[in-house]
């Protein structure tokens, strides 16, 4: 199924302000995936960076069959791509392996090794915004993740909101979640989760670029450490 509707600031104006209503946030959720799947059916797609299923699993009973991304950037811990694999064969939804352009070795070759220090934006460029962009061109709306209590960069996310940038709907439909409402999820319907979570890892992306937060800091604090850098750029 293809989509006839068109994606519109007005649209996901709309939608949002119907959807903010709604209290329980796991209600909530699967209001917001089943009206992306039945207003853009193939045309929707979801993105996961595999640190566990949640979006994932609520989107498989929401919109079963939907396509999951995934940014193999070539530099992830061996635990995410395990907990990709796992997602692949459990959940009823379809993981798009999306990779860059250049391998590890290529980037290396035209830029230098370990670019990641020198010029982190530049490498979340290259091994994520573009690839992600390239494969969004395919959707006219698509889902991520975010939740308003992990920054403060984050905290006016909305449901439904019109990616500019892209002149898509984007889907947040965890927008409104709490680290409560995960973890008693995860528990009730035993979603595979990243096992690097159990030693300290809350927002995992690439290896060389995350580490663990200790009690109390701030959930992103393990990303780009030491660095002002705080988003990759896919949500900028």
């Amino acid at each position: 199924m293809t989509t006839a509707i068109r994606p519109t600031p007005l649209l996901a104006e709309a939608a949002n302000a119907w959807f903010d209503g709604i209290e329980d946030p796991v209600d909530q959720a699967l209001a917001v995936l089943r009206w992306a799947g039945d207003t853009f059916g193939d045309d929707f797609a979801v993105t996961s960076s595999m640190a566990d299923g949640l979006l994932a699993h609520l989107a498989g009973r929401a919109v079963p069959g939907v396509n999951v991304i995934f940014l193999d950037t070539g530099f992830h811990f061996a635990e995410t791509l395990g907990t990709r694999d796992w997602i692949a064969s459990l959940l009823p939804v379809t993981v798009v392996n999306v990779q860059p352009e250049q391998s590890v070795a290529e980037q290396d070759a035209e830029f230098g090794p370990r670019l990641f220090e020198r010029d982190p934006d530049l490498c979340c460029g290259l091994r994520k915004v573009q690839p992600l962009a390239a494969t969004l061109s395919r959707f006219v709306a698509w889902g991520s993740g975010v939740r308003r209590d992990e920054s403060a960069s984050r905290a006016d996310t909305k449901l439904i909101d019109w990616d500019a940038k892209r002149e898509m709907i984007k889907i947040n439909p965890l927008a409104a979640w709490t680290d409560d409402d995960v973890a008693a999820y995860i528990a009730e319907h035993r979603v595979p989760v990243n096992p690097l979570r159990e030693i300290g890892f809350v927002s995992i992306g690439c290896a060389p670029c995350t580490r663990a937060v200790a009690p109390g800091e701030d959930p992103r604090a393990g990303r780009w450490a030491g660095l002002s850098k705080t988003e990759c750029g896919i949500h900028a």
